[in-house]
């Protein structure tokens, strides 16, 4: 069953290439969606995919790129929409 999530990460997590690393491992994790930063300093994160896979994010959320500080990671599961093709990096919001 394909499951979504969404994740709003806070901490030192702008300017630290947090999205690229963050793109590149649900990439790898063969995970679809996308990571933006938001204008509040915090990166905004939505995945689609394989429960296991998904919770293998949200576990490198928790620490993120080797410059991060990442203080908290809020989420929420629901089910997948399909709505997304790929992971990508989408511009500040």
């Amino acid at each position: 069953m394909q499951r979504r999530i969404h994740l709003r990460i806070t901490g030192r997590v702008q300017g630290v290439c947090y999205r690229a690393h963050a793109s590149d491992q649900a990439q790898a994790l063969g995970l679809s969606g996308w990571v933006r930063n938001r204008l509040d300093g915090s990166v905004e994160l939505v995945a689609e995919g394989d429960e296991p896979a998904l919770r293998a994010l949200v576990d490198w959320c928790h620490d993120g790129s080797p410059w991060a500080a990442v203080d908290g990671v809020k989420q929420e599961w629901a089910d997948a929409t399909g709505e997304h093709t790929g992971f990508q990096v989408t511009p500040t919001r």
